[in-house]
C-alpha cells in the first residue's frame, strides 16, 4: 500500500513538472520505470517530455513500446495517434486514434458521460466531458459525445465542428463521419453531407443505415427518383423495415405517385399497425379517405399497451381527419384536440419570444434605418421569396411561379433561418455593410445545389421567413418577397388539424395560433410602412375567386411576363413536399375554403388572440 502510494505521489509530481520543466519530468518518469518497469502512465510522461524537449524521435519509440506493453492504456495510443499526426504519418495516427477509441469503451469516466447523456442529465455529461478533454484535447471520443451534446442543446455550429475536429484527427472514425453527415443533413447542408455519407458506403457498402441516410440527403436535394430507388433498393434487402416503407411513401408522394405511395404506407402499416406517422401520412394526403376498417384498426391501437406518445398523438390527429371526412365534426374537433394537447406536452415553446422580436422589429427598424442601409447586400435578383403561415396557400404560389418557363421552384429552404441564427444578440442591427453583402452572397451559394433547371429565376418558399423580412431586405435587397395570406380562421384551424414532422411549435394551441397569426400581421404591417411597396400580398380568397387577375400581377410583380401555363399549373410535374403536394395537382377549387365554419363553435380561443386582426381582415392597415 506504502510504495503504491509513492508511485501515485511521483506520478502526480512528475506530471506537474511536464508543462514548465520537461527535464525533471523525464527525470521522475525515467526513476519510476526503474522501480517499475513498462509503468504505463511513467512511459507516457516520459513520451510527452521527450517531446516537450525537441526529440520527437525517442518519443515516438516510447509510445510505440507503451503501445504494446499495454494494449488497453487509451491514453498510449491516444499519444501516438498525435504524435503520428505531427511526424506526418496521418494514416497511422488514425488507426491510433482508432485503437484509443476501441479500448476506451470501457474507460469510467466516458462511461461517466455516456450514462449522463443517456438519461439526458446534459449539465452533468458536459461537465464530464470538459473535465476529460481538458486533460485529454484529443480523445475523439469524448469529442464526438461532446458534439452530441451540442446538438441536443442547439449549438448545431459546435456540433458540427466538433465531428470535423474528431475527423482530423482519425478520418476513419465512421461513427463520427456518420453523425456529421447526419448534422449537415438536418441543418441544410445536403451537399457535404453526400459527400460523408460517399465515404461512409465506399468503406462498407453493405450498411443499410448509410444507405437510408443517403437516400433522405437525396430527397433534400431534390433527386426523389434516386431516392425512390435507393429506397427500394434496400427495402429488397430488408423488406420488414416498417419505417423505410413509410420513407419511400414519402419520396412517392413528392413525386405525385399517389397510389404507389398509398401502397408503400400502408406496407408500412402491415408491417408495424401502431405506427402513428405513416397513419398521419395517410391522413396527410389530404385526398385521401380513410374506410371504415381503417378508423377500427386505429381505435384498436390506440388501445396498445405502452404505446408512445408520438404514435398516439398522430394516430390521434388521423382519426380528428377521418371523422372530418365523414361529417362528424364534434368527434373530429375531439381527436384534434387530444393529438394537439398532446403534442403541446411535449414542446418547448414561449409566445412571449416571437412577440418580443416583432416587437423590437416595429420599435428600431424604421424607414431611416433602411434608408441609411441603402445599397448594401448581395445584388442577386434571382430570389423569389414566398413567405406566410403554413397552410396559407404558399405551395399554390409557388405552383404557379414554379409553372412559368424562367422560374424553378425548389422548396422549403433552411438557409435564411440558419443565417439569422448565426447573427449575435443585436441582430441585423450589428451588421456592417460588408456583413450584408457576404451574408447575400452565402445565401445565394448555399441554394446553388436546390437548383437543377438553370431558371432565371428561383423560389424559396419556407413560410417561416416572414419574421426575416428585414434581414432579407438588407442581404439581397433586389429579392422579390411575395406574401401568401389567407383568413386567420382558414388558416389557424387548419394549422391545428396538421401534425408537422418538425417546426412550426407554435401550431398546437389555438390561442397561440392566434398570437402567432397577430405577430405574423403586425410584422408584415410594418415593413408595409417602412418599406412601401417591397413586399407583394397575395390574399388566397382573390387567387381562388380571381385567378387570372392575381396571377397577372403576381408575375408583373415579379417581372416577369405573362405565361398561360401560371393558369395551368395543375398540369406542371415537379416534385412537391408539403401537405399541398396533391392539391397543387388539381385545378383550383373553392369548397375547402369555408370549410373551418363546420368548426367554429370551437375556435373561441382563436379568435380571442387575434383580436381586432379577425375583423380587419384582409385588407389590415399598415398602421396598426
Amino acid at each position: 500500500m506504502h510504495v503504491t502510494r509513492s508511485v501515485d505521489t511521483a506520478l502526480a509530481r512528475a506530471a506537474h513538472l511536464l508543462e514548465l520543466q520537461p527535464v525533471l519530468a523525464l527525470e521522475q518518469a525515467n526513476e519510476i520505470l526503474r522501480v517499475i518497469p513498462n509503468n504505463p502512465q511513467a512511459m507516457l510522461i516520459a513520451a510527452r517530455a521527450q517531446f516537450a524537449l525537441g526529440d520527437s524521435v525517442s518519443a515516438s519509440e516510447i509510445l510505440r513500446g507503451l503501445t504494446k506493453t499495454a494494449a488497453d492504456f487509451a491514453d498510449g495510443w491516444r499519444a501516438l495517434g498525435d504524435q503520428l499526426h505531427f511526424d506526418g504519418d496521418d494514416e497511422g495516427g488514425d488507426r491510433a486514434h482508432q485503437e484509443a477509441l476501441r479500448v476506451s469503451i470501457s474507460d469510467p469516466e466516458l462511461l461517466v458521460a455516456a450514462d449522463a447523456l443517456a438519461a439526458n442529465n446534459l449539465p452533468r455529461a458536459e461537465a464530464a466531458l470538459r473535465a476529460r478533454l481538458k486533460q485529454r484535447p484529443t480523445d475523439i471520443a469524448a469529442i464526438r459525445m461532446m458534439a452530441e451534446l451540442a446538438g441536443r442543446i442547439g449549438r448545431n455550429r459546435d456540433a458540427e465542428n466538433l465531428l470535423r475536429r474528431a475527423l482530423e484527427l482519425a478520418p476513419g472514425f465512421d461513427a463520427a463521419r456518420h453523425n456529421l453527415a447526419l448534422a449537415l443533413h438536418r441543418h441544410g447542408n445536403p451537399a457535404e453531407a453526400l459527400e460523408n455519407i460517399e465515404i461512409l458506403l465506399a468503406h462498407e457498402p453493405a450498411n443499410a443505415s448509410y444507405a437510408i441516410l443517403k437516400a433522405a440527403i437525396l430527397g433534400r436535394l431534390g433527386d426523389y427518383s434516386a431516392a425512390v430507388a435507393m429506397y427500394r433498393e434496400i427495402l429488397a434487402r430488408f423488406p420488414r423495415q416498417s419505417k423505410v416503407w413509410m420513407s419511400l411513401g414519402h419520396a412517392l408522394k413528392t413525386l405525385g405517385k399517389q397510389d404507389e405511395s398509398i401502397d408503400a404506407y400502408r406496407e408500412s402499416l402491415r408491417r408495424e399497425p401502431t405506427l402513428g406517422s405513416a397513419w398521419w401520412s395517410l391522413a396527410n394526403l389530404k385526398i385521401f379517405r380513410f374506410s371504415q376498417e381503417d378508423i377500427t384498426a386505429m381505435h384498436t391501437a390506440l388501445k396498445t399497451p405502452n404505446l408512445s406518445d408520438d404514435d398516439r398523438y398522430q394516430i390521434e390527429f388521423a382519426l380528428g381527419k377521418a371523422e372530418e371526412d365523414s361529417g362528424h365534426y364534434k368527434q373530429s374537433f375531439t381527436h384534434y384536440a387530444q393529438a394537439n394537447r398532446r403534442r403541446r406536452a411535449l414542446l418547448e415553446y414561449d409566445p412571449d419570444h416571437v412577440s418580443q422580436i416583432v416587437d423590437r422589429q416595429r420599435a428600431t427598424l424604421d424607414a431611416q434605418f433602411f434608408s441609411e442601409r441603402r445599397g448594401w447586400g448581395y445584388p442577386a435578383s434571382d430570389p423569389i421569396f414566398v413567405v406566410s403561415l403554413p397552410r396559407s396557400g404558399s405551395t399554390l404560389v409557388e405552383q404557379i411561379l414554379a409553372s412559368h418557363s424562367e422560374v424553378e421552384g425548389t422548396m422549403e429552404l433552411p438557409d435564411i433561418g440558419m443565417l439569422a441564427g448565426s447573427l449575435g444578440p443585436g441582430g441585423i442591427t450589428t451588421l456592417s455593410k460588408k456583413d450584408a453583402l457576404a451574408l447575400g452572397e452565402e445565401y445565394v451559394e448555399r441554394t446553388k445545389v436546390q437548383r437543377k433547371l438553370g431558371r432565371r429565376f428561383f423560389v424559396d418558399k419556407m413560410p417561416n421567413n416572414w419574421l426575416y423580412i428585414p434581414l432579407i431586405q438588407l442581404i439581397l435587397p433586389n429579392s422579390k418577397i411575395v406574401d401568401a395570406r389567407r383568413h386567420p380562421l382558414g388558416c389557424g384551424f387548419s394549422l391545428f388539424k396538421q401534425h408537422f414532422a418538425r417546426g412550426q411549435s407554435f401550431s398546437y394551441d389555438l390561442g397561440e395560433i392566434g398570437r402567432y397569426y397577430r405577430d405574423y400581421v403586425l410584422a408584415a404591417a410594418h415593413m408595409d410602412r417602412v418599406l412601401s411597396g417591397r413586399v407583394h400580398r397575395v390574399i388566397y380568397e382573390r387567387m381562388i375567386d380571381n385567378t387570372e387577375a392575381e396571377v397577372r400581377a403576381l408575375l408583373d410583380y415579379c417581372g416577369l411576363p405573362f405565361e398561360d401555363a401560371c393558369l395551368r399549373f395543375h398540369e406542371t410535374e415537379r416534385s412537391v413536399r408539403t401537405a399541398s403536394s396533391e392539391q397543387v395537382r388539381r385545378p383550383i377549387f373553392r369548397e375547402g375554403i369555408d370549410h373551418w365554419r363546420h368548426f367554429e363553435e370551437w375556435l373561441e380561443p382563436l379568435k380571442s388572440a387575434l383580436g381586432p386582426i379577425l375583423d380587419l381582415y384582409p385588407d389590415v392597415p399598415d398602421n396598426l
